[in-house]
């Protein structure tokens, strides 16, 4: 199977070469409002995104214990653990940043399709990283989250000890110093890790995505 991606000025495009004696079986599958009806929810992929060290984890672990509080269900697709496993044969180039988002928008757009909540923490720093996961998952499955802290705000947490590393010229290609992060323009919600604190922050989530997730009666 071989995949090509092409950024555009608006859109990526992506063809898929799929060998001619594979069958899909989605017909025979149950189907996801099944799923959503059994697990009582509905489902949808929120992306939460931003440098190392803004609080991505953190707000996804704690998104994840209150679906659970709530009677719902959820998992978390987190870049250490993707990259620790399924990804762990790409690097940090641009070329493996694309695969590496690739991959786990499909693993993400699988579980949505389960009838699953589905949080996923990447740093994504490109436009064009994000719209491709947008048009994998699906617009009205997408929920794009720009967990946001300054550079200098992170370099000061620095919890995993990367911006020392990567100031003593020990990590390549690293996101806000040799490799740029570029802010969104136009995400679904704003989560600022620098004004407000984590329980705070995780409440405005909450009360976002409530309405989006409860089953219509």
């Amino acid at each position: 199977m071989r995949f090509a991606f092409f950024a555009g000025n608006a859109l990526i495009a992506r063809f898929l070469m799929i060998p001619a004696e594979l069958y899909s079986t989605r017909d025979q599958l149950l189907p996801r409002s099944s799923k959503e009806e059994r697990l009582k929810q509905r489902a949808k992929v929120f992306w939460l995104y931003g440098l190392s060290g803004s609080g991505k984890t953190t707000m996804a672990a704690a998104f994840e214990r209150r679906l659970h509080e709530e009677g719902l269900f959820g998992v978390v697709l987190d870049g250490d653990n993707v990259r620790s496993g399924l990804n762990k044969d790409l690097g940090f180039s641009d070329e493996d940043r694309s695969e590496n988002i690739r991959r786990i928008a499909e693993a993400a757009k699988l579980f949505v399709s389960n009838g699953i909540v589905t949080i996923v923490s990447f740093i994504t720093p490109r436009d064009r990283f994000r719209r491709m996961a947008r048009e994998i998952v699906g617009e009205e499955d997408f929920l794009e989250i720009y967990v946001k802290a300054s550079y200098e705000t992170c370099q000061t947490r620095d919890v995993k000890g990367l911006y020392a590393k990567a100031s003593a010229g020990e990590i390549r290609d690293f996101t806000g110093h040799q490799s740029a992060f570029k802010p969104p323009e136009n995400p679904w919600l704003v989560l600022d890790t620098e004004l407000s604190g984590p329980e705070d922050t995780l409440e405005l989530l909450w009360s976002k995505a409530e309405s989006l997730l409860r089953p219509v009666s």
